[in-house]
Order: C-alpha cells, then structure tokens, then sequence
C-alpha cells in the first residue's frame, strides 16, 4: 500500500517562539503535523485568481496578452501562482480573465469571463465569480508572485477575513522609481485588526502593506457577497465609494474598508518580503534577476 508524504512547512516565527519558550522541539512538531492533519482532513478551499483587468504601465509588453501571461525565466506569472496553490494543496482555482481572454487557457483551471473588463475594476471583476465563493477561499491579484509559505501562513489565520501585510514593506521600494510609494495600499492595524487600508494612507502612518492577496473563510465570502449586494442597491455603479470615483471602479481595498466601517473583524496575517509585484518594465527587469 502506497504511503502518501505530507510536507508541513513551520514558518519561522513559529518556531522561534517555540524556542523561546522552551518547548520540546520533537512534540512542537509533531503537534504542528497533527494540526495540519486535523485542519486539512474535510477543509476544502478554493482559490480565485483576478486577471481581468488591462495594463497601463506595460502596454508595449501586453499588447497581445494579459499582464499574467507575461513570462519571468520561462513561466507566465498566472502559471506560477497556480502551481504555488497546487504546492499549498489547493486545486479549485478559478481565474476571472477578461481582457485578451483567449490568451489564458489553462486545462487545470475554470474560468469566468468579465464582460466590463473596459469600465470596471478588481471589486467589479472579482464579483463575476460569486457563484464561486461557497466555500472557504484565497483571492489573489494576478500581478503578484509570492512564496508557498505565504499562502500556508494565510491559510492558518482562523479570522473570517484575513489580509497578507507584508510590515517589511518599504523596502520593496527601493530603486522602484516607476511604482511610486505613494501607491501602495497599506493598512493601518490597531489591537491586532486592521481598522483602515488604501492607497491614501501616509508613509509614516502605515502598519505595512496588503499585497493583494486574503482569505475568506465560508462565513467570510457570505459577508463580502451580502454587503456588496447591499451596497450596490443603495448606491448603484457609478456613485463614489470609499477612495473610488465609483462602485464600479472601486477597488477590493475599498469593499474591505466598507465591511470594516460595518463592524466586521479584518485580520492582518504578517510576513516580510517574499513576494514581489510585477506592474512595470522595472519590476520584470528585477525578476529575470532574483526569480529561477
């Protein structure tokens, strides 16, 4: 009878608390392995990846595919995030395409396609996969890479909502002249929950920045689909929400923002580095150097 391997990754600020306090290292891991197995045995998670949108800044790279489809060393960024979900065990992915839909076609996915993909924006994009967020699920932006632990640190939050905030985010910054700090959506977190994120946060007073990428447990995506709903009835699409100059041009940040404002509980899961984002000819040029 075959054996199956299972590979728990223990991030590194687990373990130094276990040394700090003492534990035995022996029974610390092995009561991590049993947590895995029991957290794992029936969760079933699904993954939305969003790739609808155009690209401003790349247009002489994306002329004829989508940002996602661009290669870093031989592998499209969209084939790199996939197989990170797959190293993380999920294999319900879903990737809402929308512009030069053709170009994505990969057999081990679904798709939704974002008829607006022209006049919206990520929040708009992500809600064409609602019929998909039924269980619990990691969305991500399609123009970001990040390592397998980062994923495996976000899917351990238990929060309802739970946010990657990279605090070691500035930087990433640095001799990135064509991203400017000042658009970066950061957070600002106050007793361990975020209480304010966007790109209008000052440098000095951000926590850190949201990298694109969060978890919703079942209970968490109920939320987001219902309060969404609520406020496209009281507002419509084209009325200014939150940082947006609509609904329809807002943003996932500022959806977030509105289920805070609402009383909702939004974890912020911590890493440093290990990701970076892929939006100008800077940051491929960077990623041919560090990312094999």
């Amino acid at each position: 009878m075959d054996k199956k391997t299972v590979t728990v990754t223990i991030d590194y600020d687990l373990w130094k608390e276990a040394r700090e306090k003492g534990l035995n290292m022996s029974g610390f891991f092995n009561e991590r392995l049993d947590e895995y197995l029991r957290n794992n045995k029936k969760r079933k998670i699904k993954a939305i990846i969003i790739a609808g949108g155009m690209s401003s800044r790349l247009m002489e790279l994306t002329d004829d595919k989508p940002k996602c489809m661009l290669e870093i060393n031989g592998k499209t960024i969209l084939q790199r995030q996939i197989e990170t979900f797959h190293k993380c065990g999920i294999s319900d992915i879903t990737v809402i395409r929308g512009y030069k839909s053709e170009k994505i076609n990969y057999t081990s996915v679904k798709y939704v396609y974002n008829k607006n993909y022209r006049r919206n924006n990520i929040l708009e994009s992500l809600m064409y996969a609602e019929s998909e967020m039924d269980e619990e699920l990691v969305v991500s932006y399609s123009d970001i890479l990040y390592e397998k632990e980062v994923v495996d640190k976000l899917l351990r939050s238990e929060a309802d909502i739970s946010l990657i905030v990279d605090t070691d985010w500035i930087g990433q910054y640095k001799d990135r002249f064509q991203h400017p700090i000042e658009e970066a959506e950061n957070v600002v977190v106050k007793d361990n929950n975020i209480v304010k994120l966007g790109k209008s946060i000052n440098v000095n007073e951000a926590y850190g920045e949201f990298i694109g990428l969060a978890k919703f447990t079942k209970k968490g995506a109920d939320i987001l689909k219902k309060e969404h709903m609520r406020v496209k009835k009281q507002i419509g699409s084209n009325s200014p929400f939150h940082e947006a100059l609509s609904l329809e041009k807002a943003y996932l940040t500022d959806m977030i923002q509105e289920l805070i404002d609402k009383g909702y509980t939004v974890k912020n899961v911590d890493i440093k580095g290990k990701w970076m984002e892929l939006d100008t000819i800077e940051d491929f040029q960077k990623a041919e150097k560090i990312i094999k």
